[in-house]
């Protein structure tokens, strides 16, 4: 296993700045997702890894070695792309061996790893078939089977479900994760799927601008986003703009445009201070209007504009008591459980937890 280190890793295309001194540690064994919009740099920084773009600025390490002058086929990396790159007129066992085979490796070293390989991948007995016999799932393994079979320190994954529809692509992100796990290989995979991200990472770096404006656990980006961006971003949240009126318990009080109080975590921010609050829309519970909140917890009044039934859940559209029609309305999602549910019109009560309420950066 090996450790990936990129550090103030900087590329410009004439007035565009795909990556902006980008800095990232990437432990042994890892799966690290880049997540972010088209255009963010992602992309650009998983080709850089690979060889295909060299940065003006800032170095790449692969377990300590600066690995920018290396070629690309002697930076022992694999690599899986989005649409496979598969040679059509070649049989499985054939695209598997070609890593092997261009090494020169002695024919029954090759047919060894090969079969292993394959096992792994769970495409055993496939060897003959071509491609186009194959489903895109078998595809996406006979594709990642040709990148492990060389051994290789580290392993680049670009889009690597993104051709898959959707019930594959979450089978298959199992299926990813274990082989993942059982080669114990450090991997780097670009993303703009979110449920992706969140599934298959150990760390995600989100990627803005060509920089990466938050790293950490799926957990934590995902419970503490640092920035309005990276909340919007990963997953969906509402947001709150407030003024820090003082603080009570360990808890920021926050007064909001129509002066509704909220409370939340409380930062370092000074008294007077203008704030940006965001609540993820599963952390809401819908009550009746006229129920009272707990002790301690966040309440708004509002109405429903929209209910949308989805079998296990319901996601409303609420609009705050007071908000103008043009202003942002609120989203709850809710599990169908046995709490009643809630019609177009109706009066309600949304409550929070104050632990769920998070300042972020606008």
């Amino acid at each position: 296993m090996s450790t990936v280190d990129i550090v103030g890793v900087t590329k410009r295309y004439e007035a565009v700045v795909a990556l902006d001194s980008v800095s990232l540690q990437i432990g042994e064994g890892e799966f690290f997702g880049l997540l972010g919009p088209s255009g963010s740099g992602k992309t650009t920084l998983l080709r850089a890894i690979a060889g295909f773009v060299q940065p003006d600025a800032g170095e790449i390490r692969v377990d300590g070695e600066d690995i920018r002058g290396k070629p690309v086929h002697r930076r022992d990396v694999g690599m899986v792309f989005q649409n496979y790159a598969l040679f059509p007129h070649m049989a499985v066992f054939d695209n598997v061996a070609f890593g092997l085979s261009v090494r020169r490796r002695p024919r029954s070293e090759i047919r060894g790893a090969v079969e292993r390989m394959l096992a792994l991948v769970r495409l055993a007995g496939l060897e003959a078939r071509r491609p186009s016999q194959l489903s895109g799932g078998q595809q996406q393994r006979v594709a990642l089977a040709r990148a492990l079979v060389t051994h290789p320190r580290v392993l680049l994954l670009d889009e690597p479900l993104g051709a898959l529809d959707k019930r594959l692509r979450q089978q298959m992100q199992i299926e990813l994760r274990q082989i993942q796990r059982e080669v114990g290989i450090t991997t780097v995979f670009v993303t703009h799927d979110q449920e992706e991200a969140l599934t298959l990472s150990d760390r995600i770096a989100i990627f803005n601008e060509g920089r990466a404006v938050q790293v950490g656990t799926p957990a934590e980006v995902y419970e503490r986003p640092r920035s309005a961006f990276a909340a919007h971003f990963l997953g969906d949240a509402n947001f709150f703009r407030g003024r820090l009126v003082g603080e009570a318990d360990g808890l920021g009080q926050y007064r909001l445009p129509r002066g509704e109080m909220i409370a939340a975590p409380a930062t370092d921010a000074p008294p007077g201070s203008a704030a940006m609050l965001a609540v993820r829309p599963e952390k809401f519970s819908l009550t009746a209007a006229d129920t009272p909140a707990g002790s301690g917890a966040n309440r708004l009044a509002g109405t429903v504009l929209q209910a949308v039934y989805s079998g296990s859940s319901t996601t409303y559209k609420i609009r705050a008591d007071g908000a103008a029609a043009d202003e942002d309305d609120l989203t709850v999602f809710e599990q169908n459980r046995a709490q009643r549910a809630f019609a177009p019109g109706e009066r309600v009560g949304l409550v929070w937890s104050p632990a769920h309420t998070v300042v972020v950066e606008p």
